[in-house]
């Protein structure tokens, strides 16, 4: 019987059962690679940022206007300067634009040194969450410092001031971060001009910052070296440090 009927080979649909599982696995790796990939997280957070700052405008319509002009006059920053703002919704709310912007800007910039792509909202978390956490440990180290020093006032004023400057830096590169998200014309020379620029608008800020406390800052000059060495030179090398050796 055997060789009159044989029996049949299992061979080819054992082929057709791995080729399907391979097929379904490959599915599922380009819908998850797509979801990764996907600008859409983007566009809601661009989004989120615009509607904050409409809500904003609206809400606090003659602070944000000041707010707007700190760049060619000071009054915002002679009105708003107790620091009890510091806790406000206007600053705090300014601040995450500001923590969003920057996050952006460097996603960006790891993108075009290919450790990241641009549109890996898994790696964006990951640096918002990173920014978040520096920014945060620095403020807290601050405050403790300047408590043990005496010299909470000017810490408060001080940092209050740094957080509009660099608020108002975060909103100037948000247009500038839409453009590099959604094309790609980013080249190394550009990418060093934007950078460049930053860096000089930020030490620019820092020049006025301590021009406005220059009586304060004389007076207790030790501890503002201290302070200066330990908490904004420091940190900025160790990132850079960091990065370079990464």
């Amino acid at each position: 019987m055997h060789f009159l009927f044989p029996k049949p080979k299992l061979q080819p649909v054992y082929f057709i059962a791995k080729f399907s599982i391979f097929t379904s696995a490959m599915m599922d790796l380009l819908f998850t690679e797509r979801v990764v990939e996907s600008k859409d997280w983007a566009t809601v957070l661009f989004v989120l940022c615009f509607a904050v700052l409409a809500i904003n405008r609206s809400v606090f319509e003659v602070r944000f206007s000041e707010f707007v002009k700190i760049a060619i006059s000071d009054k915002y920053l002679k009105i708003y300067k107790d620091s009890g703002n510091m806790n406000s919704w206007f600053t705090i709310s300014m601040f995450l634009i500001q923590l969003i912007s920057f996050a952006f800007l460097i996603q960006i910039t790891l993108s075009y040194f290919e450790m990241t792509t641009k549109t890996n909202w898994i790696s964006y978390i990951q640096i918002v969450t990173l920014l978040g956490v520096f920014i945060l440990s620095k403020y807290l180290i601050e405050k403790i410092i300047a408590t043990t020093f005496n010299i909470e006032e000017f810490n408060e004023q001080f940092n209050l001031q740094k957080v509009n400057y660099r608020t108002y830096i975060g909103l100037l590169i948000l247009p500038v971060n839409i453009l590099l998200f959604y094309n790609d014309f980013l080249s190394k020379t550009l990418l060093l001009v934007i950078i460049s620029i930053i860096l000089i608008i930020n030490m620019i800020t820092y020049f006025f910052s301590l021009k406005n406390y220059q009586n304060l800052i004389l007076s207790k000059f030790f501890y503002f070296i201290l302070y200066l060495c330990a908490l904004e030179i420091a940190p900025y090398y160790f990132m850079y440090y960091w990065f370079t050796k990464s």
